[in-house]
């Protein structure tokens, strides 16, 4: 079987061509190359059965029946989220797409708790005054975590991985989630503005969907603690940006980590040092002293992209083979 895989890193080609050293992938046929995958790059994908795609690909309608019209029969996309895809496009054309839906929940949710702490006790401004020999504390106070309340919005396998880091520093943890983890019976369940209310650090590990769509909005905002500490780690279209960057100005938060942003599209992944922004909400975002910003990494652990490769080409096996994997999405 044939795959083209868009969006090739260094890192990418590393990881599965370890994995495809395997006896049981030797049926696999795997072409590395570094174009994204928008509709106007899928005749490349001519010839191969299938294509290998990530988070920040489009994967709208368009592409898919371009994909379609190239013969292609499989999509799989080497990441858990999947709001980029049109689904019922690809199963109105027969278009099979699978994903890898757990790769590695802790190494998510400790770059979330990162991001709270270098926000927090500013570290990266902290690197900055040693490398220029500046050892003095100003700009740099923070706020204990211990005895804070930590918001967990969605408690699936990221959110309960960080829910156990944040109890770990001895936060009492509130979680907001449709579909509560038993497992986490040291969490105490609340409605979503009360979790608002009473929380000092609020994390954000819940799926993009129409229902929370800009979630994080100024309604929201004037709901939270002063000197929130926010932090979000699944989806840039979970916060209303302009309203973030009011409420930054405006005093109300006394942190921000995001790894994920609206404007990804066109930055994410790429190296634009010798670039000038031309995303103005960005642009501001990065002015800010309280404001840690990165780049889509949270998953970005050798225990993660190993996971990745592996469980990518075991769905291509069980596609291959007529079986199913677990791992199906469907419109």
């Amino acid at each position: 079987m044939r795959i083209l895989f868009f969006g090739t890193k260094p890192y990418d080609r590393y990881f599965f061509e370890q994995a495809l050293a395997l006896e049981k992938y030797r049926g696999v046929e795997i072409h590395f190359i570094e174009p994204i995958l928008p509709a106007e790059t899928a005749m490349l994908a001519a010839g191969f059965q299938g294509v290998c795609a990530f988070v920040n690909m489009d994967l709208g309608t368009e592409t898919i029946r371009r994909l379609d019209e190239y013969g292609v029969k499989l999509i799989l996309l080497r990441c858990a989220g999947f709001n980029h895809v049109d689904l019922e496009e690809a199963d109105r054309r027969k278009i099979a797409v699978l994903r890898v839906p757990g790769y590695s929940p802790e190494a998510v949710a400790e770059h979330a708790m990162a991001l709270a702490l270098t926000a927090n006790r500013h570290m990266h401004k902290a690197y900055v005054k040693g490398r220029e020999n500046d050892f003095s504390l100003s700009g740099l106070l923070g706020v204990n975590f211990y005895r804070k309340t930590a918001g967990i919005v969605g408690t699936g396998k990221i959110g309960a991985a960080m829910a156990r880091i944040c109890r770990g520093f001895g936060m009492e943890v509130l979680g907001y989630d449709l579909h509560p983890n038993k497992e986490l019976d040291f969490v105490r369940y609340v409605d979503f503005d009360t979790l608002l209310a009473e929380s000092d650090l609020i994390s954000l590990h819940c799926p993009m969907t129409k229902e929370n769509y800009h979630m994080i909005q100024k309604e929201t905002i004037d709901k939270m603690k002063d000197g929130v500490i926010l932090v979000n780690t699944s989806r840039g279209e979970l916060i209303r940006t302009q309203d973030l960057v009011q409420g930054i100005r405006d005093g109300k938060f006394f942190a921000v980590g995001l790894d994920v942003y609206e404007e990804e599209k066109g930055s994410v992944y790429e190296d634009l040092s010798d670039k000038i922004l031309t995303h103005s909400t960005m642009a501001r975002l990065l002015s800010f002293p309280n404001v840690m910003v990165t780049s889509h990494q949270g998953f970005f652990t050798r225990e993660a992209l190993e996971a990745i490769s592996s469980v990518t080409l075991d769905n291509a096996l069980a596609w291959m083979e007529g079986r199913k994997s677990g791992n199906e999405l469907h419109g």
